[in-house]
C-alpha cells in the first residue's frame, strides 16, 4: 500500500544538467559517513516542511518532525508527528462540495509510528471511529516515510547521485540539479512517490542545496522540484529538511495489540490509504 496524503484526490481536479564541481570536493566523503552512521539502534532527528502546489492557488503545506531509526541499509523505523494544511482555494472548493468538515479533520495533527512494513496512526480524526481504549489504526504493507519528500538523503545511493550531479561544493554547501529520470533509477523513495513524473517531456527537474557538517553528515536539505506528469499536469514541490543528533540512541516501540485495530476492521470509517505527510 503506497503512502498518500488524504485530500490529494479531492483537489486533483482543481487544479540535463551534469557539471563539473566549481572546486575540489571536501576530503570527507559524505556517502561513507552516512553508511558509517547506519547502525541498528541509532538514528537521527528530523524537522521537515513542504509545499505542494498544483497552481491557481491550489496547494497544501505539510510538516513532519520526529525521529528515524536506522539499520545497516537505511531507515527501518520512525516515530513522527505530521500535519497537513490546505490553501484557502482548496478549502473554498471543498466547502462547495459540502466537504468542509472532512477537510478540517484532515488538517488535525497525526502521530505515525512506522516499523517494518506497518504504520500505526493516531489522532483526532480517528476519535469517532475507534472504540474506547483503542487509539491506533494499523495500516499494513506500507512504505516508510521519507525524511524529505523529494530527496531522501538517508539513502546512500541517492546521496551519491546528488553529489555526482552537483554544480558547486564550497565550505560544506553542495548545490546541484538532477533530472527525475536519473533520480528514479537510484532512489526507491522517489520512485514510490513520483514515478509518474519521471518519464515526462519536458523532463522533471529538482534543484537542491545540501549543507554538511564538519563530519560530512547532512544537516539540511532544501529542494525545489518542477514535476511534469506524463498526463500533462505540473506539480511544484518545495521541501526543506533539517537533521540533528546524528547517532542518537533510538528505540521505536509499536503500540500494544490491545490498543490497535487494523484498517480493514474499520473499513468505511477511516481512510483506505495511510494519511500523513508525504504522498
Amino acid at each position: 500500500m503506497k503512502r498518500t496524503v488524504v485530500g490529494v484526490i479531492l483537489i486533483a481536479g482543481l487544479a540535463q544538467l551534469v557539471a563539473a564541481p566549481a572546486q575540489a570536493a571536501s576530503a570527507t566523503n559524505p556517502v561513507t559517513e552516512l553508511r558509517s552512521a547506519l547502525i541498528r539502534g541509532k538514528g537521527v532527528n528530523i524537522v521537515s516542511t513542504a509545499k505542494v502546489d498544483h497552481g491557481r492557488g491550489v496547494y497544501y503545506t505539510l510538516s513532519l518532525d520526529g525521529t528515524m531509526g536506522f539499520g545497516p541499509q537505511g531507515e527501518i523505523a520512525s516515530d513522527t508527528s505530521q500535519r497537513l494544511q490546505y490553501s484557502k482555494a482548496v478549502k473554498s472548493a471543498l466547502k462547495e462540495f459540502d466537504m468542509a468538515e472532512d477537510a478540517a479533520l484532515e488538517e488535525t495533527p497525526l502521530r505515525v509510528i512506522s516499523s517494518g512494513y506497518d504504520d500505526y496512526v493516531s489522532g483526532p480524526r480517528f476519535a469517532d471511529a475507534l472504540p474506547q481504549g483503542t487509539n491506533w489504526v494499523r495500516y499494513p504493507h506500507t512504505d516508510l516515510p521519507a525524511s524529505n519528500p523529494l530527496l531522501e538523503v538517508l539513502e546512500p545511493a541517492t546521496l551519491k547521485a546528488l553529489l555526482a550531479h552537483r554544480t558547486s561544493w564550497r565550505g560544506g554547501v553542495v548545490k546541484g540539479m538532477i533530472k527525475a529520470d536519473k533520480l528514479v533509477k537510484v532512489s526507491g523513495s522517489f520512485a514510490s512517490r513520483f514515478r509518474g513524473y519521471s518519464w515526462s517531456k519536458p523532463v522533471s527537474t529538482i534543484s537542491y542545496t545540501l549543507r554538511l557538517s564538519t563530519a560530512g553528515l547532512v544537516e539540511r536539505v532544501t529542494a525545489k522540484g518542477v514535476m511534469h506528469h506524463w498526463k500533462g499536469s505540473v506539480l511544484r514541490v518545495d521541501a526543506d529538511t533539517r537533521y540533528s543528533a546524528w547517532g542518537r540512541q533510538v528505540t521505536v516501540a509499536v503500540p500494544l495489540e490491545g490498543e490497535v485495530l487494523d484498517q480493514e476492521q474499520l473499513e468505511g470509517k477511516v481512510p483506505y490509504q495511510v494519511p500523513g505527510a508525504w504522498n
